[in-house]
C-alpha cells in the first residue's frame, strides 16, 4: 500500500501537479512558482512542511480581512446550506443586503450596485455604462494603471500588459501626476497637480470633447507604483470632466474597503465620481466578487432602456454573503480604522527612517496599509534598481519568513488590514534588514 506523502513531500508533490497541468497567468510557463500555500490564518501563511510567512502582499492586494476570518468563513457555510446559486434575474435577499451595505459607505448620489465576478469586468461594465450613457466612445486613462485583463479593461490599462492586447477601441492614454518622476518637470506637489490637469484637459481638447465617454482612473494608481495624487488633483480632474459632460470612473478595485485607511479612497481627496469600480477588499475574495456603484443619474437612464450587459454569477449567493460579513466585520472590528492608525503610526515612519538612511531608497510613499519602496542605484540619478537585484530582494525577504509584492524596482508594503502594530513592525524590520545588507554590500 502506497502511504500519502506528507511535510515537505507533500509540497514537492503539489509542486510537481501544479507545473504539470496549471497553466499560470502572466507567466512563462518554463518558469513557475515554487510556492506552496497549505493554510493561513489572519496575516500568516504556511506549507505543508510547516514553514511559516507573515503576508505583505495580501496576495494580490486583496486580501484585507485576513485570511480564514471565522465570521466569513461562517457566513458563506450558512449560505451554502441555504441556497448555493441562483440565476440573477431573480431577486435574491443576500444579494439586496449586499448591495445596500455597499451603497451605505458611498455618497448618497449612488442608487444601484451592479455585480461582477472581480475587478476586470466591473471596469468593462462601467465602461459600457458610460458610452451608452453619453453615446460618446473615447475612454481617457493613464499610461500608469492597471484596470484588469478584459477586452476593455486591458486597452485602458497604461503598463506593458496592454500593447499585446490591445483589440478594444476608443482608448487614449495620458500620464497622470507623479512626483518622484514627473512627467511635467514639476518642482512642487502643486506645480504637479496643475500641470497634469493641465495635460488631461488639453488631450481631451484635442482628442474632441464631443467623442469622449468617461475618465477611467485609479483613485490611486496600485500595480503602478502606490502614486498617491497631490491635494487637488482628483477635484480638478471632477471639474474637467463636468465641464465637457465626461462620466468620472474612478476604480477601487486595489484601493477600497479599507487598503487605504478609508472606506474608498476617494473619501480623503474631495471628490465624489459617477461610476466606481470594486472588487478585491469587498470580501478579500473568498468567493470572487466584484461590481460597479452606479449613481442615481446614470441608473435613471436605464429604467425604460435595457442595459446589455450580464454575466452568469452577478451576484452570487455565496459571494454575496461573504461581502455581507465582511462589510459587518470590518465596522464591528474596526479594521478600517485599523489600517489607517498601523499606517500613521508604524509603516509611514518607518519606511521614512528607512529613506533617510538608505541609500538605494529613492522614494516612499502611501497611505493605511498601502505603500511603496521605490529602490534606485543612487538617489541622484534615480536609475531604478535592476531587475537581478530585485530577484534577489525578494528571494531574501522570502527566506527571512515574508512573502513580498514586487513591481518593477519597487516593494509594496501591502500587509491585510488586520496587521498588527507588532506584526507590521516585525515585517518592516525583515524589509529593512535586507535592503541596508544590499545596501553596505561591496559594489
Amino acid at each position: 500500500m502506497s502511504v500519502a506523502p506528507t511535510g515537505a513531500a507533500l509540497d514537492a508533490a503539489v509542486l510537481e501537479s501544479d507545473h504539470a497541468s496549471v497553466f499560470h497567468s502572466w507567466s512563462a510557463q518554463a518558469h513557475l512558482p515554487s510556492f506552496v500555500v497549505a493554510g493561513g490564518e489572519r496575516c500568516t501563511l504556511w506549507d505543508h512542511a510547516g514553514n511559516r510567512w507573515l503576508d505583505f502582499s495580501s496576495q494580490l492586494v486583496n486580501v484585507n480581512i485576513g485570511y480564514q476570518h471565522p465570521r466569513v468563513v461562517t457566513a458563506i457555510k450558512e449560505q451554502a446550506d441555504l441556497l448555493t446559486t441562483i440565476s440573477p434575474a431573480t431577486a435574491n435577499a443576500t444579494r439586496a443586503k449586499a448591495a445596500k451595505k455597499i451603497l451605505r459607505q458611498l455618497p448618497d448620489s449612488f442608487q444601484k450596485i451592479f455585480f461582477t465576478n472581480a475587478g476586470a469586468d466591473a471596469n468593462e461594465n462601467a465602461i459600457r455604462m458610460a458610452r451608452l450613457f453619453t453615446g460618446r466612445d473615447k475612454v481617457v486613462s493613464r499610461y500608469r494603471s492597471y484596470h484588469g485583463n478584459t477586452g476593455a479593461a486591458i486597452a485602458a490599462t497604461g503598463d506593458w500588459r496592454r500593447i499585446p492586447n490591445e483589440y478594444s477601441r476608443g482608448h487614449v492614454h495620458v500620464f497622470g501626476p507623479y512626483e518622484y518622476r514627473s512627467e511635467f518637470w514639476a518642482e512642487s506637489p502643486e506645480q504637479e497637480c496643475e500641470r497634469a490637469l493641465q495635460h488631461l484637459e488639453r488631450t481631451i481638447q484635442c482628442e474632441g470633447p464631443e467623442s469622449i465617454a468617461a475618465i477611467l482612473l485609479e483613485t490611486i494608481p496600485g500595480t503602478a507604483g502606490v502614486i498617491v495624487p497631490p491635494p487637488g488633483y482628483l477635484a480638478g480632474v471632477r471639474a474637467i470632466a463636468d465641464r465637457y459632460g465626461i462620466v468620472l470612473i474612478l476604480d477601487e478595485v486595489m484601493s477600497g474597503f479599507g487598503r487605504t485607511g478609508s472606506w474608498f479612497a476617494f473619501d480623503d481627496h474631495d471628490v465624489i465620481p459617477d461610476l466606481v469600480t470594486f472588487a478585491k477588499g469587498v470580501n478579500s475574495g473568498y468567493v470572487p466578487a466584484g461590481g460597479v456603484a452606479i449613481s442615481a443619474r446614470i441608473a435613471r437612464a436605464f429604467d425604460e432602456r435595457v442595459f446589455p450587459g450580464g454575466l452568469t454569477y452577478s451576484g452570487h449567493p455565496l459571494a454575496m454573503a461573504a461581502i455581507v460579513a465582511t462589510l459587518d466585520t470590518m465596522r464591528d472590528e474596526r479594521i478600517v480604522e485599523n489600517a489607517a492608525l498601523v499606517g500613521k503610526q508604524v509603516i509611514g515612519p518607518a519606511l521614512a527612517e528607512l529613506a533617510e538612511s538608505n541609500r538605494l531608497v529613492g522614494d516612499v510613499r502611501g497611505t493605511g496599509v498601502f505603500w511603496a519602496i521605490e529602490l534606485v542605484e543612487d538617489k541622484g540619478s534615480k536609475a531604478p534598481l535592476p531587475a537581478a537585484q530585485m530577484a534577489e530582494i525578494k528571494q531574501q525577504l522570502f527566506s527571512r519568513g515574508l512573502v513580498p509584492f514586487i513591481s518593477d524596482n519597487r516593494i509594496h508594503i501591502v500587509p491585510p488590514c488586520v496587521v498588527s502594530a507588532v506584526e507590521a513592525s516585525a515585517g518592516l524590520s525583515i524589509v529593512a534588514d535586507v535592503l541596508n545588507e544590499l545596501a553596505e554590500a561591496p559594489a
